[in-house]
């Protein structure tokens, strides 16, 4: 890879060892992905936040960085594994808390704004279209390429964490117009109008044509909660990092000559899969963390009642904190319900201590399965709160 003066220094070891170690990331991944060179980025969200993923090699590589290593451009947190106020309150051991205080710690000492949201683009990092940017969680990353029209890769936490060092990224990948085209049109004659229809899309077109950039035609309209609903189903089950909605999108793309269809059929085999429990003892929504809106919702919905069993809503600490203003919190707490800042029920430790889970996120049945071997209800909105107030 070429590199200028500046980033020939960093290299050089002249701006310290973590943006040495940083540099040596970058130019790796550039060498391997045929890179000529890098590219400034606007802002920056990491992901690999959770101790329960990263365990102690993984906090012993952030202190060792966070001993000279700042950051040079606005960068967010992903979901931690607790919440980083109120843990206790969610069951977290504090064994765990512990070491996940010293991981949020870590990033707090290089300048990271300790945000804990897979949401950033509803909490401030929100680039504009065009913007190069290094973002790193799968559904974060989907929607600020597809919906915003930002140009990232789907980085990994260390690379991530490089490039709010050193400002950079190799130029390859989705930051090329030519990488980012349509290579199949999809579609849609079944409904699409609620959360779980778009969830099942996004698992259907994983499941018809794999990880092939999508045109997706015959939607009319979609709500931004919706999008970033299917975002997350679309990076989890298709391992998209790019989509196209005709006529609600910002990108430009030709449009394919290979086409598949996604019918009523396909919709409702995706829901049917989603669901394979009888019986639930956690109800849990919020993956992508919940807008302000939805957690409007919840608390219309929950008002007059009391749940019966355990049940998560899983948002930023600044979407609930204004929910707090607006008086949503305290009317979601009086039923029992338990806010989850700064979390997730995909990146909390919940192995063991549940076994059945009901959500309306598709991306959350997917890791319940998958990391805490729930059985799931893939359901609305509407049928989580009836299901969590239900004795």
């Amino acid at each position: 890879m070429k590199l200028n003066q500046k980033e020939q220094e960093m290299l050089d070891g002249k701006n310290g060892k973590a943006a040495q170690k940083a540099i040596e990331i970058l130019s790796a991944l550039g060498d391997i992905f045929g890179a000529e060179g890098f590219i400034d980025v606007k802002s920056v969200q990491i992901a690999g936040v959770s101790y329960h993923n990263l365990g102690e090699a993984g906090l012993e590589y952030l202190e060792n960085m966070a001993e000279d290593g700042k950051v040079s451009v606005f960068t967010t947190l992903n979901p931690a594994g607790m919440d980083i106020q109120n843990w206790k309150k969610l069951g977290i051991s504090e064994e765990f808390a512990q070491k996940q205080l010293k991981v949020v710690e870590a990033f707090a000492k290089m300048g990271v704004k300790t945000t804990c949201t897979c949401t950033p683009y509803l909490i401030g990092n929100r680039p504009n279209k065009g913007d190069h940017i290094a973002w790193s969680e799968s559904s974060a990353v989907c929607f600020a390429n597809s919906v915003l029209g930002a140009y990232t890769n789907r980085e990994g936490g260390p690379s991530a964490l490089a490039s709010a060092i050193t400002g950079k990224t190799p130029e390859f990948g989705f930051h090329l117009d030519k990488n980012r085209q349509a290579q199949i049109e999809i579609k849609v004659s079944g409904k699409i109008e609620k959360f779980t229809d778009w969830g099942a899309l996004g698992h259907a077109i994983g499941d018809k044509v794999g990880k092939k950039i999508v045109l997706i035609t015959g939607i009319e309209k979609a709500s931004e909660d919706a999008l970033k609903i299917f975002s997350a189903s679309i990076a989890t089950y298709a391992g998209a990092a790019i989509f196209h909605i005709e006529g609600i999108t910002p990108n430009k793309t030709e449009k394919p000559s290979e086409s598949v269809e996604i019918t009523q059929e396909n919709l409702d085999n995706s829901k049917a899969f989603l669901t394979d429990a009888t019986e639930i003892d956690i109800v849990a929504v919020g993956c992508p963390h919940c807008s302000l809106g939805e957690m409007e919702q919840i608390a219309g919905l929950l008002e007059g009642k009391k749940v019966s069993k355990e049940f998560w809503i899983c948002v930023s600490r600044e979407i609930r904190d204004k929910a707090a203003e607006k008086g949503i919190v305290e009317k979601i707490e009086a039923s029992g319900a338990k806010i989850a800042c700064d979390t997730c029920m995909a990146v909390a430790p919940l192995k063991g201590r549940f076994k059945g889970m009901a959500t309306n996120s598709a991306k959350a049945v997917f890791y319940g399965r998958g990391k805490n071997s729930f059985k799931t209800i893939f359901c609305d909105l509407e049928e989580c709160v009836d299901l969590a107030v239900r004795k």
